[in-house]
């Protein structure tokens, strides 16, 4: 007996030594292996980086996935609670491997074998951050191995509540969200510190299938996960029985986090993001969670948008119905058939639909939705065309609902164009548009393109006359000019529109009337260097070559460019570069980018008390004299009070601006402002060709420039523009620019710089009398 008892004693230790040495083996195997863990000591997630707007709304998340880094103290103990219920209930008793429940997961699974159940797990929280972060979801023994030696290690190495923090900002919890905070965002809108237990434990039960438990997908399915999550609450006395009772029983709520962003911005947002990453590369942009400042305004950005399809609307319609989409045979699935291309923004409010049945006096029609509608023959009077010619059955066209059951016909511009609306003291871009659909083409037509500004230039012509001795009443020659363009080169004869001569007008009336041949012989005088530096000190263009053409602006610029120059004339002179971007913080708060340019000057001078208000200054250049600029601004204001921008006088505000059109009517531009905003448009088509008989900048640009006045600036806000010192106004007759007499009728009041009035009369120079060709007079 004693011989048996020895005998089964040493076959054990015998065994037990085996064992031992078996396991040594595989730990010293896998051992060196193992993935390198100790940078999760110190690891961040990657976080999304932030767009705001200029009243710090979201604007766009730039980022590979949703997450938002919440540390651990920062995590509420209902949400803490909820997930050690749902995954690991003895997290902070175990050395990182649960022995209790690796056992009970063993006799459960050997059921759920024998009854061909799903397999049940048994990972810990700390096997599941080393899964998550150090291997892959291989499923093998291999894998199981490699997980429980991390899992002891990393419990050596970090706390439990770093653990904790590891697992709740990296664990994937559906609809593209990682990690608690971003999960409480896309299922409730609410920062998880306002979540309750009811809504915690359901983003506890989405670790174990986010997309068989997603709320948004089975409401039912995720509410039974949900319960079971609430009664492992109950039975590890976190809530007691009457709050089961109570939970269990509620229904899901689910909110949408509100996106007031996303499609009437894409251009703007494109842009900001391309310059970022231009500045800080697009790893730290998508990994290390920026918050970045814009001067974007979502009203005004929304009334740009809709101002610019509505004109661009307008125009294409003036060119008539050019077709259906595609044409197809209708059948249940016909929407199969439609590519992602024809898809456009949701606040455009058009569908797509396949006109069923041509009626005499109306079309039938089923969208997308399967919606059967109507269209009527008002709503296709801009075609001038009757049913019958417009459409075949199984055509595939863009709607727009009007009533319960009656649609309109749309149809996708062939042109298109850009606005941009400045703040002209700070060159702040507060809203950015550029084009009709940033899902039809991501090309920027307002940063991007490069056109022919046309008579949009001619102010900086204008402005460099007044800065060299010019007055607004300085009379110019408004006759035939032939010029000699150089060897075997044609002699250019420039052309007002119109092909009209007007004889001599003052400087006032040339820009007014937008006169090119006043505008060339001024350039003449001037000389083509000088003009040519003039653009490239504004930053209008960038190379450009010195030729006469230029005063017409043949060189080519962008709407951004242009509209930013146009910013000298408003703030007194001071040339300022557009800005898109205000400020760019890391997530610890620290600033890497600052776009201001001012400062205040006496801030630490000033108590509460005193009466002393601060000093801001700037370091803006002096391109202009601020007289130069008001002249300007005057004759400007003059383009929309009896020039080719007087459509706008009805409006009944303190406005100014210039149009613009090129050769053959081929771009359309205006540019306007009032004394606090500038505002540029351009129209065009993108393959550069004719927009037709008398599109003009007035016809198809001012419109687009209107619609936006109207519904974005009250009449407080357009006031009076400010007169700089030293310049004295006068009332003057318009056609000669003398001053007017006591009885005169055709008056205007004229600014003029005191360097240029003597004894209450204009004072004459010298230097500029009727020249030899009889070109110029000054006064």
């Amino acid at each position: 007996m004693t011989n048996l008892i020895k005998n089964i004693l040493i076959i054990s230790l015998s065994f037990l030594l085996l064992l031992s040495i078996g396991i040594l083996i595989v730990l010293w195997t896998f051992s060196n292996s193992i993935p390198d863990y100790r940078f999760l000591k110190n690891y961040k997630p990657p976080v999304s980086s932030k767009m705001y707007s200029g009243e710090g709304q979201l604007v766009a998340d730039f980022s590979k996935e949703k997450r938002i880094f919440v540390p651990y103290e920062a995590i509420p103990d209902n949400v803490i609670n909820s997930f050690l219920s749902a995954e690991d209930k003895n997290f902070f008793s175990h050395p990182g491997v649960d022995a209790k429940g690796l056992m009970r997961a063993v006799i459960n699974n050997i059921d759920n074998i024998i009854n061909s159940k799903r397999l049940e797990g048994a990972s810990t929280i700390t096997q599941q951050v080393a899964k998550n972060f150090l291997l892959t979801n291989e499923v093998s023994i291999n894998r199981k191995i490699k997980e429980a030696i991390l899992a002891f290690r990393i419990e050596r190495a970090l706390s439990k509540e770093r653990i904790l923090e590891l697992y709740l900002n990296q664990i994937y919890l559906g609809s593209g969200a990682y990690g608690v905070a971003a999960a409480s965002l896309e299922y409730f809108d609410k920062s998880i510190k306002k979540l309750n237990y009811n809504e915690a434990a359901l983003l506890a039960a989405l670790p174990k299938a986010p997309s068989k438990y997603n709320p948004y997908r089975n409401k039912d399915l995720a509410k039974f996960r949900r319960n079971l999550v609430l009664n492992n609450l109950y039975e590890n006395n976190f809530i007691s029985k009457k709050n089961y009772s109570e939970f269990k029983d509620k229904p899901i709520e689910l909110k949408k986090i509100k996106k007031v962003f996303l499609e009437d911005s894409q251009y703007y947002i494109e842009d900001v993001r391309k310059s970022i990453i231009n500045k800080i590369t697009y790893e730290k942009v998508y990994n290390q969670g920026y918050n970045i400042n814009t001067p974007i305004n979502l009203k005004l950005q929304k009334i740009a948008t809709q101002s610019l399809r509505n004109g661009l609307i307008a125009y294409d319609r003036r060119k008539g119905w050019r077709g259906p989409i595609k044409n197809i045979k209708y059948s249940n699935n016909w929407t199969d058939k439609i590519d992602k291309k024809f898809r456009l923004e949701k606040s455009l409010g058009w569908e797509i639909a396949i006109v069923k049945k041509i009626n005499r006096f109306d079309v039938i029609i089923e969208t997308e939705k399967k919606f059967q509608g109507i269209i009527e023959y008002k709503d296709i009077s801009w075609t001038k065309k009757e049913f019958d010619q417009l459409f075949e059955k199984g055509d595939v066209i863009y709607v727009k609902k009007k009533t319960k059951k009656f649609f309109s016909l749309q149809q996708l511009p062939k042109i298109n164009g850009g606005v941009v609306v400045m703040d002209p003291y700070t060159g702040r871009v507060l809203a950015l548009n550029g084009g009709f659909s940033f899902k039809n083409s991501e090309f920027n037509r307002a940063s991007q393109a490069l056109r022919q500004p046309g008579s949009a230039f001619k102010p900086f012509v204008y402005a460099l006359a007044l800065e060299n001795e010019y007055t607004p009443s300085s009379l110019v020659l408004d006759a035939p000019l032939v010029l000699d363009q150089g060897i075997d080169l044609k002699k250019w004869k420039p052309e007002n529109y119109g092909k009209k001569f007007y004889g001599p007008s003052t400087l006032r009336t040339g820009l007014e009337k937008s006169r090119n041949l006043m505008t060339v012989r001024i350039a003449q005088n001037l000389g083509v260097d000088k003009i040519a530096n003039f653009s490239k000190q504004m930053n209008i263009i960038e190379e450009p070559d010195e030729l006469l053409s230029i005063s017409l602006g043949s060189a080519e610029t962008t709407l951004l460019s242009l509209t930013s120059a146009y910013c000298s004339f408003v703030n007194g002179g001071k040339l300022i570069k557009p800005i898109i971007i205000d400020r760019i913080q890391d997530s610890e708060g620290n600033t890497i980018i600052n776009n201001e340019n001012r400062k205040c000057i006496n801030c630490d001078q000033i108590s509460f008390t005193s009466n002393d208000f601060p000093k801001i200054g700037d370091n803006y250049k002096q391109i202009l004299s601020p007289q130069t600029a008001y002249q300007l601004t005057s004759m400007l204001q003059g383009v929309v009070e009896r020039g080719t921008g007087k459509k706008l006088k009805k409006l009944g505000l303190n406005l100014a601006g210039k149009t613009g059109t090129t050769n053959d009517n081929t771009d359309a531009w205006f540019i306007g402002f009032t004394s606090n905003l500038v505002i540029g448009v351009y129209v065009g088509m993108d393959n550069p060709q004719p927009l037709g008989k008398f599109e003009t900048g007035s016809k198809a640009a001012l419109p687009i420039f209107e619609e936006f006045v109207k519904k974005a600036i009250k009449k407080s806000d357009a006031r009076p523009f400010k007169v700089p010192e030293n310049i004295t106004l006068m009332v003057v007759d318009p056609n000669t620019g003398n001053k007017a007499k006591f009885s005169s009728k055709n008056t205007i009041i004229e600014s003029y710089k005191t360097e240029n009035i003597f004894d209450g009369k204009i004072k004459y120079s010298n230097n500029n009398r009727l020249d030899a060709n009889n070109i110029l007079k000054f006064y």
